[in-house]
């Protein structure tokens, strides 16, 4: 620590050997285990002035650590919301007998259960009194066992806080250094205020759900005359925020682990919602931290957890997720126009296409993860109907467009023509291995399989009409719903869209069946679930099958940057109005203000209210028009 005083003179405060230590109350503390506190080592004053620390013991050196030394850009992580007690369960005997061997762990008698209400990321605060040395337990799960004690089967076992009690009044306390995913509250060796209490037990006065994560600020709204649409935004917003701590990671609980493909499958929903000018920027550091000397980058970042042996090579590198260091700089750009991360990290971007192109036999790629989770009449994992060459070859093509794109930004000639052939050679490649001429189709005909290249513009322009006759007849076959997962979503969402089917998107959506948002709310789900059917287990909190909140945003409420125009300092307003949607509401916060959508679809007449940021203008499309309205900052209302 440098000190400079108003006097002029400074000093300088080195850790060394001089200084001491002690033990803390903190006696375990790990995310994937929980934390032990014991309250009666509390030393009162020992970070303030005069305390008196000759009991301590003097510090063990330890060599200083290695690395770059960079300063946070990602907003901090803190309580951002607090949830109570929604319904009280006592466990009876017999079902603490059970739960004992459903849960693999000794349960006490004293056990209660807590519904808060809410799915999220954080961990309990209780207020107690009690007697100096008693212990209480808190077991936190997202599902109840069929005996309705906490069950963490499917997302990581044993995580739980202990808090021994000092003795003196009331005390307050929640863990600091774990957290996890949870809706349930298993308390253990404590009584709740009003409750009996004949063994003299700690006495709970108070106790919540700290919900934590990112303090990024939100900067949207959404709203629709649609229920189901609605609660799945709020689905998606809850689990985005679980998942937004100091990386975006797949789940609060068993894993904690920053997968990237959901960064950027995902990233358009992102930007709509949150101010990510600190997050994205950290996230593209932690992607070029992790990047190997060869050029790979790995499925997660940081890659906390190297993923070897037999039946793992899919899980440690994958394209589809690899490629967020190349497609999330642009989707920055995009929404903020900032090229800096473009700029900065083209270098990094090249080195992992020459890598792709090292693994490449023929300009197909056949490795990695494919449409991750897809979905079908089986549980859901690794991709079953879509080749997994197929998606990966697809995202080696895209980066390499983008990179083209880059090169030119940086005025790059010679890249500009060896990646722009090394693009066409990889189209050629990919229509010789997986184009059927002769029906229209790629590959299995599954609905990515087809997607994903209308998506990217590699259909020939002859085809696209009848490749998307078959991805729609696909998906009329299969009752107007997807078969596609993870990775193949956003794909399918957007060609859809981008080709005028949005009557077909709100078909695909608005029903409480599996695959659907609607099932999941049927089933009552609080996030977004990692099954479409949640009752197949796996997490009840992942973000990854949050793509429709790009559709609400830019083809609902019809907020979108114009093609060649990044930064939202112009911006296109194209509403689409479909189904029985008799309303949106919508607005997202740009760098010069907020962008506002309100309208309405009523006896036949369509109004539309718009709100610009001052200094910029906007091209409005009302329904079916194809000339624009000019209008600049201000607020406006149309009528057709």
């Amino acid at each position: 620590i440098v000190v400079n005083y108003e006097d002029g003179t400074s000093e300088t405060i080195v850790s060394g050997k001089d200084w001491k230590y002690d033990f803390s109350p903190v006696l375990f503390n790990c995310i994937y285990g929980g934390e032990d506190y014991d309250a009666r080592r509390e030393q009162k004053g020992w970070n303030m002035f005069g305390f008196k620390e000759q009991d301590w013991r003097p510090v063990v050196i330890q060599e200083a650590p290695k690395g770059v030394l960079r300063p946070q850009i990602a907003q901090p992580v803190k309580i951002m919301e607090r949830y109570d007690i929604r319904k009280v369960t006592k466990l009876t005997a017999e079902q603490i007998t059970a739960a004992c061997k459903s849960t693999k762990r000794t349960v006490d008698p004293s056990a209660f259960v807590l519904d808060m209400g809410q799915n999220l990321a954080g961990f309990p605060e209780i207020t107690v009194r009690g007697k100096k040395g008693q212990k209480i337990t808190l077991l936190v799960s997202e599902s109840l066992t069929d005996e309705g004690a906490c069950n963490q089967r499917q997302t990581g076992r044993q995580h739980y806080y202990e808090y021994t009690l000092k003795g003196e009044g009331v005390e307050t306390w929640h863990p600091r250094f774990s957290y996890y995913g949870f809706r349930y509250i298993q308390v253990e060796g404590a009584v709740l205020k009003g409750q009996k209490n004949t063994l003299h037990l700690p006495v709970i006065q108070k106790i919540q759900s700290c919900f934590v994560y990112n303090s990024a600020p939100k900067v949207s709204t959404f709203q629709c005359s649609n229920r189901i649409f609605n609660e799945a935004h709020r689905l998606i917003e809850k689990a985005v925020r679980s998942n937004m701590q100091s990386v975006f990671t797949d789940c609060p609980h068993r894993e904690k682990l920053g997968w990237l493909e959901q960064d950027h499958l995902c990233g358009p929903g992102l930007l709509y919602n949150y101010d990510l000018t600190g997050f994205v920027p950290q996230t593209l550091q932690n992607i070029a931290d992790a990047q190997h000397a060869n050029g790979a980058v790995p499925t997660t970042a940081p890659e906390y957890v190297v993923f070897e042996g037999p039946g793992m090579d899919a899980f440690a590198e994958s394209p589809e997720w690899g490629c967020t260091f190349v497609v999330l700089p642009f989707m920055y750009y995009e929404t903020y126009g900032d090229d800096s991360l473009i700029r900065k990290y083209y270098n990094g971007m090249r080195r992992y296409i020459d890598y792709m192109t090292t693994r490449a036999n023929d300009g197909i790629v056949s490795f990695g993860l494919g449409d991750w989770y897809d979905y079908g009449d089986f549980r859901a994992g690794f991709s079953r109907n879509t080749p997994v060459p197929l998606v990966a070859t697809a995202h080696y093509y895209m980066v390499v467009r983008y990179l083209v794109e880059a090169a030119r930004m940086l005025d790059n000639r010679y890249d500009v023509a060896y990646y722009t052939h090394l693009g066409e050679e990889i189209n050629k490649a990919f229509h010789r291995e997986f184009y059927h001429k002769d029906t229209r189709q790629y590959g299995t005909g599954s609905q990515c399989s087809n997607a994903l290249p209308l998506f990217l513009g590699m259909v020939p322009a002859e085809d696209k009409q009848a490749v998307l006759d078959n991805l729609v007849a696909d998906i009329k076959r299969h009752g107007n719903r997807l078969t596609t997962g993870d990775v193949g979503n956003r794909y399918l969402f957007q060609t859809l869209a981008r080709n005028g089917l949005n009557e077909l998107m709100y078909t695909m959506h608005n029903h409480e069946e599996a695959p659907g948002y609607g099932f999941q709310l049927k089933f009552g789900a609080t996030t977004l679930t990692e099954q479409w059917d949640p009752r197949q287990g796996s997490s009840w909190n992942h973000f990854m099958m949050g793509q429709i909140d790009e559709w609400f945003f830019n083809s609902l409420a019809g907020i979108r940057t114009v093609e060649g125009k990044p930064g939202m300092k112009e911006i296109e307003i194209r509403p689409r109005p479909v189904g029985d949607l008799t309303y949106v509401r919508a607005s997202t916060k740009t760098l010069y203000g907020k962008v506002a959508v309100d309208w309405t679809c009523e006896n036949g007449v369509f109004t539309l209210k718009v709100t610009i940021p001052v200094g910029c203008t906007a091209r409005v499309f009302l329904p079916d028009e194809k000339e624009p309205k000019i209008v600049e900052s201000g607020t406006y209302s149309f009528k057709k």
